[in-house]
């Protein structure tokens, strides 16, 4: 039987298990639950966002922004009719890290268990 480290990391020559390689920008909840929305939409406008997602303003700003600050979302401010409004949409790069985390989860979820090793 084979012994990791205490650590959980793969010892030497053995690949890491999927879960060190998780985005934890988009492990969050709340981010995961925004991408999520947004990977399904050209655009989605910051009430439908708060909405959708049960949250407060200054709680989904405060997400958008690190979302934004990592390229993963585009925030766009416009006015319509006179009145302001907030457009958020999924960048090429939030698009391809979403894909990727996805990906990473399919491979812990839908990998058998390996039972070979256990003694």
């Amino acid at each position: 039987m084979t012994r990791r480290p205490a650590d959980g990391r793969a010892g030497e020559g053995q690949p890491q298990h999927p879960r060190l390689r998780l985005n934890e920008a988009i492990h969050q909840p709340v981010r995961l639950s925004i991408l999520a929305l947004l990977a399904n939409a050209r655009q989605v406008d910051f009430a439908f966002l708060r909405d959708s997602l049960a949250l407060k303003d200054a709680n989904l700003s405060q997400h958008l922004s690190a979302l934004e600050s990592l390229g993963y979302v585009t925030v766009e401010k416009v006015f319509e009719r006179k009145r302001p409004r907030t457009w958020v949409s999924l960048s090429p790069t939030g698009r391809t890290a979403f894909e990727e985390y996805l990906g990473t989860l399919q491979e812990i979820v839908g990998a058998p268990l390996d039972t070979t090793s256990e003694g």
